[in-house]
């Protein structure tokens, strides 16, 4: 499985054979939300060669406040200067091609999809994930590191596209009209209010329509080949509902993995990276 922009997911095999390209960088971003140390434990104690550790809370998500979810997006700039220890560039002088960034988790995509996102919205378009993510690198018995790679020099310039993320006065004005359509990515019994582990209150925004997130893969973390067959032949596919696509999680982290297989389908969708940790936090009292 080669990387293509078209579908940016990457087999073990390929990043083994290509673990010394030095315009190849390789992001660990496994993570556990109910424990919030794990992910670098678990880097520190056994990684893919050369990997260097990016954590959802620290990394990848800005600073939690009254409204705007429970991972907004992170300051672009101090993203930007991680990403260039990395030896991340995104636009070399020498005129070669951008890094190519690829990201795994142990998590069905559910981390490394929120990189993959990021750095495409920071107009980073060279990222993939990895199929099967660390379990297939380590059941396909490849060597695994626990030094620490010295950082390296990159030049990581953001260009947020401001047109693929919405807020929540958007999706208010905009959730029910008939060319829109909002997914909620989270499982079924939380958009149906049945169990809400993390947010104060349960259920889903009015109109959303149900896909969890873990059906883009199979239950060993290996990407759905049929996927996106069923994301056209269902909602997205009729002609009324096919003009803008928004999709929301608990917090903007796991839609990422939804609008992963969007994108491999050939449809463009927004994030709103507040998701329903947002939206419920205006229905909360203070």
């Amino acid at each position: 499985m080669v990387y293509s922009p078209d579908r940016p997911v990457v087999s073990v095999q390929w990043l083994h054979e290509h673990l010394d390209d030095p315009q190849v960088a390789i992001a660990d971003c496994r993570f556990a939300l109910m424990q919030p140390e794990l992910g670098r434990q678990q880097y520190e104690n056994g990684h893919i060669p050369g990997a260097y550790y990016l954590d959802l809370n620290l990394d990848l998500s800005g600073p939690v406040s009254k409204h705007g979810g429970r991972h907004p997006l992170p300051d672009p700039d101090l993203l930007a200067t991680k990403l260039s220890a990395m030896g991340i560039n995104s636009s070399p002088s020498d005129g070669s091609e951008p890094t190519l960034v690829i990201a795994y988790d142990d998590s069905r995509f559910a981390f490394a999809s929120r990189l993959w996102w990021l750095l495409s919205y920071l107009g980073h378009e060279r990222v993939a994930v990895l199929d099967g993510g660390f379990k297939a690198w380590i059941d396909a018995d490849y060597a695994i590191a626990t030094e620490l790679p010295e950082p390296r020099s990159g030049t990581f310039v953001p260009r947020p596209n401001p047109e693929r993320i919405v807020d929540i006065n958007y999706v208010k004005a905009r959730k029910d009209l008939p060319s829109v359509v909002l997914i909620d990515s989270r499982e079924a019994e939380r958009y149906r209010g049945e169990r809400e582990p993390i947010d104060p209150i349960a259920g889903h925004i009015p109109g959303a329509v149900n896909y969890p997130w873990q059906d883009a893969s199979d239950p060993q973390g290996y990407l759905q080949k049929d996927r996106q067959a069923r994301w056209i032949s269902l909602e997205l596919d009729k002609s009324d509902k096919s003009d803008e696509v928004v999709v929301y999680c608990g917090s903007g982290v796991t839609a990422c993995v939804n609008l992963l297989s969007l994108h491999i389908a050939g449809i463009n969708a927004k994030l709103y990276p507040g998701s329903w940790s947002d939206w419920c936090s205006y229905l909360v009292g203070d």
